[in-house]
């Protein structure tokens, strides 16, 4: 049975749903000359439901015939195994450091056609230096030529560099801000401090909104 949180396979026909369609749409037709295959989904705090919107936005570009694979990146507090009732590992920790883990990744299947899903896996003892570190690029180009869009999970961006030293590397990076709980000065520094270091802030998704839950670009 799939989870409260992925409103787009309980709800298919809902407003919120055909909201993450929509901006589905818009990510991957925002920029012709620079697509989006690899993208960050991020927060100001923890509490914004960043996990669970990624977890549905992956839905959607899985449903539209596109190769997807969703990485936890949240090496303090991973959430997608919850999410999709799957097994925390082997994930992205073992690829780290196993080169075997990176020529075959440990991919999870789900019961959503062309999703797939790494999960964290062991959490290590400094997540921001893997992060950072070359192997990241490697699994990343990897993954790439594994799926048409890699979609990737990461600590709120105030509560830890993991956000923006990831952020560098892929081509774009969504906020995910809480209607009614993300204070807006928040909201501008989580923005600041990816673009300070020249990661590329593609949109923001509006979560909770009153009335229909709507998400917003």
């Amino acid at each position: 049975m799939a989870n409260v949180n992925l409103i787009t396979l309980l709800q298919p026909r809902s407003a919120a749903a055909e909201a993450y369609r929509s901006l589905r749409t818009n990510l991957m037709f925002s920029s012709v000359e620079d697509p989006i295959r690899t993208l960050l989904v991020t927060s100001a705090a923890r509490e914004d439901q960043k996990s669970a919107t990624l977890a549905n936005l992956a839905v959607t570009f899985a449903q539209s015939g596109n190769k997807t694979i969703l990485v936890d990146a949240d090496l303090r507090q991973p959430k997608q195994h919850e999410i999709w009732d799957i097994k925390n590992g082997p994930g992205l920790s073992a690829m780290m450091l196993d080169d075997s883990a990176v020529t075959d990744p440990p991919l999870h299947a789900t019961d959503v056609e062309n999703l797939q899903v790494v999960t964290s896996g062991e959490l290590p003892p400094n997540p921001a230096d893997l992060l950072s570190g070359k192997r990241m690029d490697e699994i990343i180009s990897i993954l790439g030529d594994r799926a048409d869009y890699v979609l990737f999970d990461s600590p709120p961006i105030l509560a830890a560099t993991d956000a923006a030293l990831l952020g560098i590397k892929l081509d774009g990076a969504l906020l995910a801000i809480r209607a009614g709980d993300t204070r807006r000065d928040h909201t501008a520094q989580a923005r600041q401090a990816l673009e300070r270091v020249h990661v590329r802030v593609v949109g923001a998704v509006l979560t909770n909104a009153p009335r229909e839950n709507r998400i917003a670009y």
